[in-house]
């Protein structure tokens, strides 16, 4: 019997195949739609996945138990709801803050207060008739190594004496470094970061980068006296905004990266939440002005926008798998109509209700599956060619490919099983008769 089953299957899937080659112009019109819907399932869900995993990289950079103090980010305009209006409006964080934290935490192990981190100071740095794209100047403090877990390739970082004086050092970021001395040993070397003259004293390994295009190396360390006296220092207070008025100074704030005593995030954040509302003057019942952020934080919002991106994605894909689904049940309408005589002889010759439906079934579910081997080849394509062009990562996990062929699989048995069911049901006589 199962041979049986078995002989029939293969003679359907050979008659399918035979349909489709027999129909090309047809056949291709029909799983149009599907190859649209596949192609966008797993080309996007490649983009995502392999984004996604670089995004994860980059805040594993902070470490576990690292707590970063923001003016604002995307917990409060993300995962607090709030507009950019009013978190512009909030107080600017200043390196007092981060020497209060300092002193006044006893669960906090390290502070470092980073200046220009959102992306406000930028310059092009100079060395000879060589220079770089503009690239971000970030002031810091001597524990900007240890709090951010970077590789120092060559050199060391800035002391607490050169931050503190103003000292004119600078550590080369990735990118920098690469473009200035590709053959040559920076340490000691003069640069000019616009006008003023720099000695490069270390040089760091590359960092992971969201998307992978580089812009986590794009920058210059120096210490955060020296950026102050290049950029003006943060004042205390909030820049004046207004729904008709736009301030630059909103971004002139400074970020404090915190690292807790092991084992003590809990009370580190309980400790920092309490110093930074006092020196904000905040009533008991006022919400804070500031966000604190930790890796868990970030990744949870991230979370939620990677999964309504992946939910939007699949609905848009689904109207496409709907349109095709409706094109492969017109054409199997057609097909039991074309095909009525031939239904009737093999009817007449001994064949069951259930095997006419089956034939019918498998050939639409034969139709969108090519279809969605097709969606699959193209969405590999569209992900292996963006990377290709800007170095984008992209994952090819083996789900897609499941849900891909499933998805078009399943579209074909739904829109063809009417058709399937109205073949079954001929009335062998009549179809015999049927001109």
């Amino acid at each position: 019997m199962a041979g049986i089953r078995t002989g029939l299957f293969s003679e359907i899937i050979g008659m399918s195949w035979d349909t489709v080659r027999g129909n090309k112009m047809r056949s291709a019109l029909t799983v149009l739609g599907v190859v649209i819907g596949i192609t966008s399932i797993v080309g996007m869900t490649s983009l995502l996945r392999g984004f996604d995993q670089s995004f994860r990289d980059a805040i594993n950079t902070l470490g576990p138990d690292t707590i970063i103090v923001q003016k604002w980010g995307a917990l409060s305009l993300i995962g607090g709801g709030k507009s950019f209006l009013d978190v512009a409006r909030r107080p600017n964080l200043t390196r007092e803050d981060a020497e209060a934290i300092q002193r006044d935490c006893p669960s906090v192990a390290l502070v470092d207060v980073w200046l220009g981190a959102t992306g406000q100071a930028q310059s092009r740095i100079y060395f000879k008739d060589q220079r770089t794209r503009q690239v971000g100047i970030i002031g810091a403090t001597e524990n900007w190594s240890a709090v951010n877990f970077a590789k120092v390739e060559a050199g060391r970082v800035f002391s607490q004496v050169e931050a503190e004086h103003r000292r004119p050092v600078v550590l080369l970021g990735n990118s920098p470094w690469k473009a200035l001395f590709p053959n040559t040993d920076p340490i000691g070397k003069t640069v000019r970061i616009g006008q003023t003259p720099f000695t490069v004293i270390g040089v760091l390994g590359p960092r992971p980068s969201p998307g992978n295009f580089g812009g986590a190396d794009d920058f210059a360390l120096i210490p955060y006296g020296t950026h102050e006296k290049l950029y003006g220092k943060v004042l205390k207070g909030s820049a004046k905004v207004s729904a008709g008025s736009f301030n630059a100074a909103v971004f002139r704030t400074a970020m404090i990266a915190i690292v807790p005593r092991e084992g003590q995030r809990a009370e580190a954040m309980k400790e920092v939440e309490s110093i930074m509302r006092i020196r904000h003057n905040l009533k008991l019942d006022a919400p804070n002005d500031f966000d604190l952020a930790t890796q868990d934080a970030v990744l949870q919002v991230w979370d939620q926008i990677s999964r309504a991106t992946f939910l939007a994605l699949v609905v848009i894909s689904s109207i496409a798998l709907m349109v095709g689904g409706i094109g492969v049940m017109a054409i199997m309408m057609i097909s039991v109509t074309e095909r009525t005589r031939e239904i009737g002889v093999r009817k007449a010759l001994g064949a069951r209700r259930r095997e006419i439906l089956w034939q019918f079934l498998i050939e639409a579910a034969f139709l969108t599956s090519t279809g969605g081997l097709l969606g699959i080849v193209f969405g590999s394509s569209i992900g292996f060619g963006v990377h290709a062009l800007t170095g984008f990562p992209v994952s090819l996990p083996w789900w897609s490919f499941a849900i891909g062929i499933g998805f078009s699989a399943s579209v074909g048995i739904f829109f063809g099983l009417y058709p399937a069911f109205k073949a079954s049901r001929l009335d062998p006589i009549e179809a015999l008769r049927y001109e």
